[in-house]
């Protein structure tokens, strides 16, 4: 197997945005270029895998996750599992279909084990029962929850701060879908930080118990959550937030995705406009 990379020894851009709100305002605004790090292993993905990684290659031993159709993280965990030599497993939400999505034709091309299973099953991949079930049928694994949604995936979100902590930013904002990275963002704060999540997912009412499950009492922790702009749920989207994003790719030369990060920057240059943040 070969080692993971010190994160500290990734090199990860920050591009600037500028726009006519901005620079009436006198607001400097910054995006971290996670998506450069991998042309597969984008964004946030790398770093919620990455103390799971560490761990099945230092066990030598496989990985099981679990993920939908159209999982991105069980494309990332596919991906990066090749790049690291670990054998790997995904148990995919459903019966397998007649033509697989290209994100599970993707998985298996990078050497994933698909294991389908139907729904109502699918709803028990967090119990006991069930993941001792996996042990006679898979053997010793390292389990990774549906996203990352963990302890380990929070500390692996925490590194990212690595590349921010000392520009001497005021606010640190992330679009949720788990809270995982999010809260790894809050954790791994500094106090002259306002860390602000951008729900993509509509009525997130588990917010402050998800938090506190992956990090346990964030008191002292400024942060918060906006709902306002999920255009109506997770891979949901609207003329108005594809149109958005076509724009902001055409000024920035930055992709995003209508699920996450696109929802994310069309929420920030909205507030920066309603002067949410302070001159």
């Amino acid at each position: 197997m070969i080692e993971l990379p010190d994160i500290k020894e990734l090199h990860v851009e920050i591009d600037k945005i500028e726009n006519k709100h901005t620079l009436e305002k006198n607001i400097s605004l910054s995006i971290l270029r996670l998506d450069k790090i991998h042309p597969e292993i984008q964004g946030n993905k790398f770093f919620k895998l990455y103390y799971f990684l560490e761990k099945a290659i230092t066990a030598q031993n496989k990985i099981i996750t679990f993920g939908g159709a159209y999982s991105n993280h069980l494309a990332a965990t596919a991906s990066a599992c090749t790049m690291f030599g670990i054998k790997c497993i995904g148990i995919v939400r459903g019966e397998e279909a007649k033509d697989i999505s290209h994100t599970l034709q993707f998985c298996k091309e990078h050497g994933m084990q698909l294991e389908f299973i139907s729904r109502e099953n699918y709803k028990r991949k967090d119990d006991e029962d069930f993941k001792k079930e996996l042990i006679p049928k898979f053997g010793n694994h390292i389990l990774i929850p549906e996203g990352g949604f963990s302890k380990e995936g929070t500390d692996g979100a925490a590194l990212i701060s690595n590349f921010y902590s000392k520009e001497g930013f005021t606010h640190i904002c992330c679009a949720v879908g788990t809270a995982t990275t999010l809260a790894g963002l809050i954790s791994s704060s500094l106090p002259s930080h306002h860390v602000i999540g951008f729900s993509a997912i509509k009525h997130l009412d588990d917010f402050e118990k998800r938090i506190q499950f992956l990090i346990g009492n964030s008191i002292n922790k400024n942060y918060s959550l906006t709902n306002d702009y999920d255009f109506g749920g997770y891979a949901k989207n609207t003329d108005e937030l594809i149109s958005f994003m076509n724009a902001f790719y055409k000024a920035y030369a930055i992709p995003t995705v209508f699920f996450s990060t696109g929802k994310m920057m069309f929420g920030v240059l909205d507030l920066i406009k309603k002067n949410y943040f302070p001159l």
